[in-house]
């Protein structure tokens, strides 16, 4: 009997791929009035995720505009591999962000873009997700770890000598949008497990709320590069479709068929980028497939209750190290069985129900950043809850503060976290991500997901 599951198993392992291939509806197609906005994390990530859409859209006769969130100068490896030499020096990173930038314009030069059509933010690689939820107002900006400097210093970029703080990452973005009103703009998902490519998602979305009402809304097509174990096989198969991760089932997902000539130019732009292919030649090739991937999740409602009984709603999680243990013997499947939220009384729930007791390797981080059409968001409460064997830390940025009614109690193996929506700003829309982390190791996650109070 216990061969039954296993042969199942194996039946859903081998017709998932057909079914998702036959089943995702493709994206509206471009016309000439399209106004196409890319945004990549780091140089090459343009190409990986959209170089079909690029092609595609010039085609059509639209409009494409490129913009490089950061210049990709945190990958020592990478560097070390290419330039055949170990560093230290300060300049030597921002030198290799410079390699990485002209790697980018010689891509989309190839497509027919041109530098004016190519925008460099030149925030820093790895340091985007500290900022955002950090680095905001009065405070020393962020100081990136290798580069070690704090301010923008690619004289190309859109806003040299900008420090890193939030307020000059969101005041790029919203000008980016602002200037080319996109009707179009394929960003980086919040689920993908780099941060620069979560942080870059949120804050286009903040972004795009702080311009309501003066662009017209564009449609959104988050894209996803770092998954673990995703996608498979590694290396050069063109004649291979691009699957959805089996982690995010709950996402909305969509693609993009391309040409066999497609794919073969989509190879050729991958080929520009060789400071990225020498220290893992088969990883770029992976994403050039005969189609590619978009999806994003839907809001998160939460209504005022009534009613006596808390209503649940319920979110996915995934993994980061899917299958793996670290030395103490945690695996990620067995943190984290269920994440849901509600709302009910002017408070904000979080339900977590956890496979295994607290103890003191294992930590939980929450992420909420409260949204008010009516305050500045900079001002806004950035809230990190992190809980551990000895109870629960409530910080606003870098500062731990007292929250009065929060409160932390456990039914079951379920585990509820109350916070009074007054401590977030009394927001219209809240950003939140969960985390676990046993021994250093991140575990179960969910995406940043967008809850909408009504």
């Amino acid at each position: 009997m216990k061969k039954i599951p296993y042969l199942l198993g194996l039946v859903v392992l081998f017709f998932l791929p057909l079914a998702f291939a036959t089943e995702i509806p493709s994206i509206p197609d471009f016309v000439k009035d399209d106004r196409v906005l890319i945004l990549a994390p780091h140089p090459d990530d343009e190409t990986l995720g959209t170089g079909g859409v690029i092609e595609k859209a010039l085609k059509a006769g639209a409009k494409v505009e490129v913009v490089c969130y950061t210049n990709g100068d945190h990958n020592q490896l990478a560097f070390i591999v290419y330039e055949k030499r170990l560093t230290f020096r300060t300049g030597e990173f921002l030198h290799m962000g410079e390699v990485r930038r002209k790697e980018t314009v010689k891509a989309m030069a190839s497509l027919g873009l041109s530098p004016k059509d190519i925008v460099f933010l030149g925030y820093p690689d790895f340091g985007t997700v500290a900022i955002l939820t950090k680095y905001w107002g009065d405070t020393k900006p962020f100081r990136s770890i290798l580069t070690r400097i704090s301010k923008v210093s690619y004289p190309e970029a859109l806003s040299p000598g900008a420090p890193y703080v939030g307020e000059s990452i969101l005041k790029d973005m919203k000008t980016v949008i602002k200037d080319f009103k996109p009707t179009k703009i394929f960003v980086s998902h919040p689920a993908d497990t780099n941060v620069d490519h979560q942080s870059l998602y949120v804050f286009m979305q903040l972004a795009l709320w702080d311009l309501a009402g003066s662009i017209k809304q564009p449609q959104i097509f988050p894209y996803i590069i770092h998954v673990v174990g995703w996608p498979k096989p590694r290396g050069h198969h063109l004649d291979l479709e691009l699957n959805p991760p089996s982690q995010f089932m709950d996402v909305l997902w969509q693609r993009l068929p391309l040409t066999e000539e497609e794919v073969k130019t989509k190879q050729k732009l991958v080929s520009f980028y060789k400071s990225q292919i020498e220290y893992n030649p088969p990883y770029l090739y992976t994403f050039v497939r005969k189609n590619e991937l978009f999806g994003d999740y839907p809001e998160i409602i939460l209504k005022e209750q009534k009613t006596e009984e808390i209503s649940w709603q319920d979110v996915m999680l995934f993994n980061y190290n899917q299958g793996m243990q670290n030395d103490k013997g945690y695996n990620p499947k067995n943190v984290f069985s269920g994440l849901a939220y509600a709302r009910k009384d002017n408070n904000l729930f979080i339900r977590l129900t956890l496979r295994r007791k607290l103890d003191k390797n294992l930590g939980i981080s929450i992420f909420l950043l409260g949204y008010s059409q009516k305050k500045d968001f900079a001002k806004m409460p950035k809230i990190n809850v992190t809980i551990g064997l000895l109870g629960k830390r409530i910080k606003d940025k870098r500062e731990v503060i007292f929250v009065k009614d929060a409160s932390l109690t456990f039914e079951g193996k379920a585990l509820i976290l109350k916070l009074p929506l007054s401590c977030l700003g009394n927001p219209d829309y809240i950003l939140s991500k969960v985390k676990t982390r046993a021994s250093k190791l991140p575990l179960d996650a969910s995406a940043w997901r967008i809850i909408k109070l009504k």
